[in-house]
């Protein structure tokens, strides 16, 4: 065998192993672990659960509002020393003496009424006096039970229009909450497969490296014996060159996105992280009338705009409640007065009152009106709005359902792509030592492999994003066919 074969022979061995990184404490981290740790140790996580947080405690607020209130008012004690006027039946003035001091405590229990607006409240109080000036002497006086009706009329039933738009606007945070979840997940997504792709970059150019390193040795050998020119040898160093710069660029950029998604997920101290290559896929078909439905059942979309509409009828109601303004107070009840705490509860005394108060513009120069044709003209806008940013909302779903449709079957092109590259320039590679091809197509070659591995990783990327990008506008789980829901009350109960 010439020398010449078993040149050729040790040079095609030499590129059928591939390139050995050197060996480093890393962390292995699979897609699935990103997305989880994401959810749970972002900061962007914790930002959602707080704003989550903050929506929750607002409708325990507002239902509590509903509910029976119970209030201890009290003066304990009140003491007056003081000098008063006082005109006598001449109309001459002089000033008295007031010494006294006065205790007073009130129990009462007051109750909203939805269906008309009103307040219903039930009372019980005691007052003491003490009269310390002229003559000293003790004074009762008791309310055993009081009820008091607060009603208005021919305005707008506050509480009846809370109880629509308040539960609407807590659906509306849990459903953005969800949705923020997901997107949290995008944003892991992005940084996982960033950190992937600079893997991938730092390995490429490891392997040109070592490649050029080689083909460099063998240019100088068939330099030496006269089977290359000049130019061919300086263009191999050239390529070593550029492959060295290269490998630098490329290190640098995986450091960096390493340091990003470790920032992103709160690992930090864990070293390094070797992501890995998702090799299982959902496979599932998503028809964009199955998506749409379920985007306009569980996306915060849906309760927006809603909650929205709603508080444009508010407004318009408000308005126009404010154009006449009538109050009704009544109270009944029963009261008692004497000198001892016993005989100001008996015997008692019937204790009546009955208020019917009014408001009723005469002459306004129709600002009161005014002020409803504005409510209703911004009604108008909102309803406007809303029609847009509705079929804006259909069309960006559709897009990107249209994308994941046909993201699958770009995914198989770019992985047969990969495959095809990397076979023709090793194969490439063992007919430029044969002196069959040029400098030129060898780098040609090589490039168009290098870029099959990145259009491979990137189109993985795009498949997994879209994926999640349908899942934060539906909420919903293609894969096991079920929604994307939380325990709201244990992730409020058990957040730190």
């Amino acid at each position: 065998m010439s020398i010449k074969k078993q040149f050729i022979i040790l040079v095609s061995l030499l590129f059928s192993i591939q390139a050995i990184a050197p060996l480093r404490a890393q962390t292995s981290l699979t897609l699935g672990e990103a997305i989880a740790r994401a959810r749970t140790s972002s900061l962007d996580a914790a930002v959602a659960l707080d704003r989550l947080r903050t929506s929750y405690w607002e409708f325990r607020s507002y239902r509590a509002s509903l509910l029976p209130e119970v209030t201890f008012r009290g003066t304990l004690p009140s003491y007056h020393k003081q000098y008063s006027p006082y005109m006598n039946q001449e109309g001459e003035y002089s000033f008295v003496a007031n010494h006294y001091m006065q205790l007073s405590g009130e129990i009462s229990v007051s109750q909203s009424i939805w269906p008309t607006g009103g307040t219903l409240g039930l009372t019980t109080s005691l007052d003491y006096l003490r009269q310390f000036s002229g003559t000293p002497y003790n004074r009762f006086m008791s309310i055993p039970v009081a009820l008091t009706l607060t009603q208005p009329i021919f305005g707008v039933n506050h509480t009846r229009w809370d109880r629509r738009i308040q539960p609407t606007r807590y659906r509306e945070a849990q459903a953005a909450f969800l949705s923020e979840s997901e997107e949290v997940a995008i944003s892991a997504i992005q940084l996982y497969f960033s950190l992937l792709m600079d893997g991938e970059n730092v390995a490429i150019a490891r392997q040109n490296l070592e490649h050029a390193e080689r083909l460099y040795t063998v240019a100088v050998e068939k330099r030496a014996m006269g089977q290359i020119s000049k130019n061919d040898l300086l263009q191999m160093e050239l390529n070593l060159l550029d492959a060295r710069s290269s490998l630098t660029d490329c290190e640098s950029a995986l450091r960096t996105s390493t340091f990003r998604l470790q920032t992103f997920l709160d690992l930090e101290d864990s070293g390094d992280i070797t992501p890995e290559v998702p090799e299982m896929l959902p496979d599932v078909e998503i028809p964009f009338a199955v998506a749409y439905e379920k985007a306009l059942a569980n996306n915060k979309f849906a309760h927006n705009q809603l909650r929205r509409q709603l508080e444009a009828d508010y407004a318009v109601a408000v308005a126009k409640g404010d154009q006449r303004s009538i109050s009704l107070f009544a109270q009944v009840g029963f009261t008692g007065s004497s000198h001892t705490i016993h005989g100001a509860y008996n015997p008692l005394k019937d204790n009546q009152l009955v208020e019917i108060g009014f408001e009723i513009p005469i002459l306004d120069w129709g600002r009161r009106r005014g002020k409803v044709k504005v409510a209703e003209s911004a009604r108008n806008v909102t309803a406007t709005g809303l029609r847009q940013e509705a079929q804006t909302f259909r069309q960006d779903l559709y897009v990107i359902v249209e994308r994941y449709s046909n993201q699958r079957r770009q995914l198989e092109l770019a992985a047969r792509a990969d495959t095809i590259s990397t076979r023709r320039y090793a194969t490439n590679v063992e007919t430029y030592l044969t002196g069959r091809i040029s400098t030129l197509d060898l780098n040609d070659s090589r490039s168009q492999k290098d870029e099959a591995r990145r259009a491979f990783i990137n189109e993985l990327y795009l498949f997994w994003l879209y994926y999640y990008q349908i899942r934060s506008l539906t909420l919903w789980d293609f894969a096991t066919d079920t929604s994307i829901d939380a325990d709201i009350e244990k992730m409020i109960k058990f957040a730190p």
